[in-house]
């Protein structure tokens, strides 16, 4: 049996074998489409994996050895801060600096409310665009680790700017190009993407292929030295007249990305669809039509492994880092915003930041910061070591854009009360750009379930998938063990996951020593340890419970893997938290663990908690913290003294 949506293809001398994951999801009731469309997926997949070499790839990732492994090095969990060098750290002050100045000048944004033409222009100058371009090719060549730290930075300041240098960088043109591109396509596209006179984006989503990646309908057909391209995408951001674009099509009916110079004016062969949307309010998010437009066919990436799919995973990591990275910033933007009008609002004759409630939230909003930069951190670091990063890099995503969600609505909106809702306030004006994050890179939940297939990914080929073969060649839909000729069919299998099964509870799982840290911080790291090592006997089980019909089991699919990720989190604050020298820093990291820790176990607060999660917030009022130094608050809006 599967449980994997997303199973490789099982090598065999018949190519028109079907995967192992096709044969499942048949067997579980699936349409022959929806198994050949997870085909495709799985070979993509594959093909993302074959980029990596193995010891970087899924099987040895941190996520994967903590729910698998016997042995786990506890030091796979934090990654030490990559200082930046001089040319990276001199774009990186420039580029804030520029953007404070546009802001506090009024100048950041133009006549329609975008970020200014202007302002895009010297951020070029500065070299904004080009951080994560080599300087071979103009860019100052910044680690991911260094990128994110910029990210987090900026969006303190403006997180449209902040996000914008993600898509341009990460989901944009640059990735694909510097990644997949050949020498001649690096050195004609990059240069003009590192200085920004090319803004870039990726044409990926289209009307009717959102998270199914396999109903693509744009279509390239080779014409001599050119392609034709027809079809539309939508909800493509950064996307308008001049900008050069990623373009995933189908070509020959297989997924591949073109490199496209979108032209400075609109005509009957390529024009932009523009509707209302509430989000992205200060960039541009356009649909895109073509018809019957020309591209070079020497803009054709070709990926050593993979298509345009391939291509598209590839960026989508760097993205959802860079998320995380954003809602770091956002978040200390909001606390400095809720600080001072705390401070100035009194119910009954006295200051709502004296109140537990409000202390509270202070805090809470805190440890939702340091968990975001926590994972910022370690994600990016890992990409820089050469990991794929697929698993952790997801939960760095769902965290970040559920954290700043939870921060805007149920913390900082709260605090402010009706003035959250006026013209000109930080929430009022950015409400949809707090709650989108939730699902730019993926939607959170089907996110997650991407986490589970991954984590079950292995297990389920070497245990699960001999069972299944089993029984789709014997013709058995439905084993019964009571039934000898069933028993005997599967005892090989059988026997080798009992095998596993019964080795790891006889050797348990262990873990290499935890760093120097409080006694608190340390009972936290070994719960989060304990119940990523004891998830993979709950996930197995599941497993078996389910079988077949497991990819029909999104909600105990969701659950599971939200208890992982959990744990993760919790795992990763409390290294990082140790770490630091800042006693808020690591009291705000105490206070996330012990949350996170309430979600996986069903407890209730105890009454110490809720001081200790108080006194942090009282703290940040009266006295400050380090993370908000250089964070401006705006003006109290109607103000009655």
């Amino acid at each position: 049996m599967s449980v994997d949506t997303k199973t490789p293809m099982i090598p065999s001398d018949n190519s028109n074998r079907e995967s192992f994951a096709e044969v499942a999801l048949r067997l579980g009731g699936a349409s022959a489409d929806e198994a050949r469309r997870t085909g495709v997926l799985d070979s993509a997949d594959d093909q993302v994996e074959d980029l990596f070499a193995p010891q970087y790839q899924t099987v040895n990732s941190p996520v994967h050895r903590a729910i698998w492994d016997a042995h786990v090095p506890t030091e796979l969990f934090y990654c030490p801060v990559d200082m930046p060098s001089e040319d990276v750290n001199r774009v990186s002050q420039r580029s804030l600096s520029l953007v404070r100045f546009h802001r506090d000048h009024g100048t950041l944004l133009n006549e329609n409310g975008k970020i200014a033409d202007e302002v895009l222009a010297d951020l070029g100058d500065a070299g904004y665009w080009g951080t994560l371009v080599s300087p071979e090719y103009g860019g100052s060549g910044a680690s991911m680790q260094q990128f994110a730290n910029l990210i987090t930075s900026m969006a303190s300041i403006d997180p449209t700017v902040a996000g914008l240098a993600s898509v341009h960088g990460c989901i944009g043109a640059v990735d694909p190009v510097r990644s997949f591109g050949t020498p001649e396509q690096k050195q004609r596209f990059l240069p003009k993407l590192a200085d920004g006179t090319r803004l870039s984006a990726f044409a990926l989503t289209e009307p009717g292929a959102g998270s199914d990646l396999t109903a693509l309908q744009t279509t390239a057909v080779r014409d001599g030295d050119e392609y034709i391209v027809n079809g539309e995408k939508l909800f493509i951001t950064n996307a308008i007249e001049g900008r050069t674009i990623g373009l995933v099509c189908k070509i020959d009916g297989k997924p591949s990305v073109l490199i496209v110079d979108l032209p400075d004016h609109q005509d009957e062969h390529f024009r932009l669809n523009r509707y209302g949307i509430y989000a992205l309010a200060r960039a541009h998010n356009n649909g895109l039509v073509f018809k019957d437009f020309r591209v070079p066919a020497e803009n054709l990436l070709h990926p050593i492994r993979g298509d345009g799919l391939t291509i598209a995973y590839h960026g989508l990591n760097l993205g959802r880092v860079s998320l995380c990275a954003n809602a770091a910033g956002t978040m200390r933007w909001m606390l400095a915003e809720m600080l001072p009008w705390a401070s100035y609002r009194s119910t009954y004759g006295q200051a709502i930041d004296r109140r537990e409630l409000v202390r509270r939230r202070i805090g809470r909003m805190a440890g939702l910061i340091v968990a975001c930069d926590a994972m910022t951190q370690w994600c990016a670091g890992l990409l820089d070591q050469g990991f794929r990063g697929e698993m952790e890099c997801i939960v760095a995503k769902i965290f970040g854009s559920e954290a700043q969600k939870e921060a805007a609505i149920e913390l900082f909106m709260k605090t402010h009360g009706g003035r959250s809702f006026l013209k000109g306030h930080l929430f009022g004006d950015n409400v949809h750009e707090f709650l989108a994050p939730c699902i730019y890179e993926g939607e959170g939940e089907m996110l997650g379930m991407a986490f589970f297939k991954s984590v079950v990914k292995h297990h389920g080929k070497t245990f699960f998938e001999p069972i299944g073969r089993t029984l789709h060649e014997r013709g058995i839909a439905q084993p019964n063990l009571a039934n000898p000729g069933h028993l005997w069919a599967l005892r090989k299998p059988m026997t080798d996951y009992a095998a596993w099964y019964l080795g790891r509870r006889v050797r348990g799982s262990h873990w290499t020593q935890l760093p120097d840290m409080s006694a608190d911080l340390r009972r936290h790291a070994k719960f989060a340890q304990r119940t990523l090592s004891s998830g993979g006997f709950e996930i197995s089980a599941t497993m078996r419970r389910h079988q077949l019909k497991l990819a029909d089991r999104q909600c105990r699919m969701s659950e599971l893997s939200l208890k992982m990720q959990n744990a993760l989190v919790m795992l990763v604050t409390s290294l990082y938290a140790a770490k630091t020298n800042d006693a808020v820093t690591r009291a705000a990291g105490l206070a996330v663990c012990q949350e996170l820790r309430r979600k996986i176990t069903g407890e209730f607060p105890t009454d110490r908690e809720y001081r200790e999660v108080t006194t942090l917030g009282k703290t940040i009022a009266e006295e400050g913290w380090q993370a908000l130094d250089g964070v401006r608050a705006g003006g109290i809006l109607m103000p009655y003294k």
